[in-house]
């Protein structure tokens, strides 16, 4: 008796979801120690940057990521090689109205100041300038 292939179609009510519709905003805490582990000292600010895009990158699912000059002096305040641990973040994902714009949205990370960022969940945040 011949056995059942697996069949390649997609399941039934399997869509890729769009996220045209969702302009939302929501806070992260990223930890940083152990994305930058393992890293020489002369590029851990730098690598830092790189993986705060990256995880923005891929919790908002925009390739367009702004990263808001207040966080890069966070990440850099204790130089290069003193990257902080754990990073508070507020990432927005916004539409891109730009006239030539290859992205419909981007994503725009902004440091939160917090005390103590161990512990604390991920928030929804209800954005006032949609």
């Amino acid at each position: 008796m011949p056995r059942d292939s697996k069949s390649t179609k997609p399941a039934a009510g399997k869509t890729k979801r769009s996220a045209v519709h969702d302009v939302v905003a929501r806070e992260y805490t990223i930890h940083l120690h152990k994305r930058v582990h393992g890293v020489s000292f002369k590029k851990r600010a730098p690598r830092a940057i790189k993986e705060i895009k990256a995880f923005a990158t891929k919790s908002m699912g925009t390739k367009d990521v702004r990263l808001d000059p207040q966080l890069n002096k966070k990440v850099w305040e204790s130089g290069i090689k003193g990257v902080p641990f754990r990073l508070r973040v507020r990432i927005s994902r916004k539409r891109n109205d730009e006239d030539g714009a290859k992205e419909k949205l981007y994503s725009y990370v902004q440091a939160v100041n917090v005390k103590d960022p161990k512990g604390l969940h991920t928030t929804v945040i209800e954005d006032e300038d949609k």
